[in-house]
């Protein structure tokens, strides 16, 4: 018996063959489809961002409703002559996309896990915690220059003939010594944690 191996034909030829029309009209159909599922996907994310900055989202929490909202209120960034208002995501959420994307996540992994638990889920819990909750928003402030901040407010476009000379002389003091907006104003939308001496 022959045990030489037969040769195999080559398969090469189907390689050029004309492929069928279903599979010509498979790839705009599947772009498409792709196209229309990212359209349909960023859509939602970026609404999702959107509702998750909202003043109404912030203060479905009662926590959050019944304390930092309420000395909130209380302030010049809620009502002023101008009627122009900063609400929470003015504050802490950035406006670039990569920085607001960062802090969503950080929210996600840091803040909803203490929100199931009901680490500040009382008033008397959350005062317990107010110097720790401030000492972390601080030092993120002043490591972005309070880029939240100067959202609204720039040093360069300050009219220093509309304010009396002790708020000229300390902001000018401020910029000469490199300091940012929290250096100063760490009480200006909330209280103070207990015992806390601040410039503002």
């Amino acid at each position: 018996m022959d045990k030489t191996p037969r040769s195999e034909t080559p398969r090469w030829p189907s390689l050029w063959r004309q492929p069928s029309l279903k599979y010509l009209l498979g790839i705009p159909v599947g772009g498409l489809l792709m196209f229309g599922a990212g359209i349909i996907f960023w859509g939602g994310f970026n609404t999702a961002l959107e509702v998750s900055n909202s003043e109404s989202f912030c203060i479905s929490c009662h926590v959050m409703k019944d304390n930092v909202y309420e000395e909130y209120k209380q302030t010049i960034h809620y009502s002023n002559r101008t009627d122009i208002r900063a609400t929470c995501s003015d504050c802490h959420v950035p406006k670039a996309w990569v920085h607001k994307v960062g802090r969503k996540i950080q929210a996600t992994f840091h803040e909803i896990p203490h929100w199931l638990m009901g680490t500040i889920d009382t008033r008397e819990k959350f005062q317990a915690r107010r110097a720790f909750l401030a000492e972390r928003v601080w030092p993120t402030m002043r490591e972005s220059d309070s880029r939240e901040c100067q959202n609204c407010h720039d040093m360069r476009h300050m009219d220093e003939e509309s304010q009396d000379r002790y708020s000229v002389r300390r902001h000018n003091r401020g910029v000469e010594k490199g300091k940012t907006c929290i250096d100063c104003h760490e009480g200006i939308a909330h209280e103070l944690p207990e015992g806390h001496d601040s410039d503002s």
